[in-house]
């Protein structure tokens, strides 16, 4: 073992988190779609019509970014914005018909990808189940205390990554 320390938690997250984005714009650029696109289809590919705020909580976009992005999107027919019919101040973004079948093909590709990337690290389900836990841990209260399994003790050890 490496008497190197290790990185920190939140490194690792960071550097992780950025190469998986690199090669989703890899893989997404295949279908001519970039990865903030892929992001707004994904949220409102459910067919459920979706206010800009949420999308843009969603997507982590700051509003007027995504609204310039949205607007993109819709002059290349993408998708398409709609009253809301229970509050007509609000408007909802869904997915037009080519918005669909780029979604769907995008969504194959990424899929494959991913499938092959979790299989090289021969994982079981376990890093989803494990990233869905730290973030909901992450969005308690500091001031809560740690719960959720997590003890007050010493942080453990980061092992190197190999």
């Amino acid at each position: 073992m490496s008497s190197v320390p290790s990185p920190a938690l939140a490194h690792l997250l960071s550097h992780a988190e950025r190469r998986l984005g690199l090669r989703m714009t890899a893989v997404l650029a295949e279908e001519n779609c970039s990865l903030e696109q892929w992001r707004v289809l994904s949220v409102i590919a459910d067919g459920k019509g979706h206010p800009m705020t949420e999308i843009a909580d969603q997507v982590l976009m700051p509003a007027p970014s995504l609204t310039k992005l949205v607007d993109r999107m819709v002059a290349d027919n993408l998708v398409y914005r709609r009253p809301d019919s229970a509050d007509r101040r609000r408007v909802l973004l869904h997915l037009t018909a080519r918005g669909r079948t780029l979604h769907q093909r995008a969504a194959h590709r990424l899929l494959t990808d991913q499938t092959r990337l979790l299989g090289a690290i021969d994982d079981q389900g376990d890093l989803v189940r494990l990233l869905a836990r730290l973030t909901t841990a992450l969005d308690q209260d500091p001031a809560e205390g740690t719960g959720g399994g997590m003890t007050d003790g010493p942080a453990e050890k980061i092992l190197p990554v190999s």
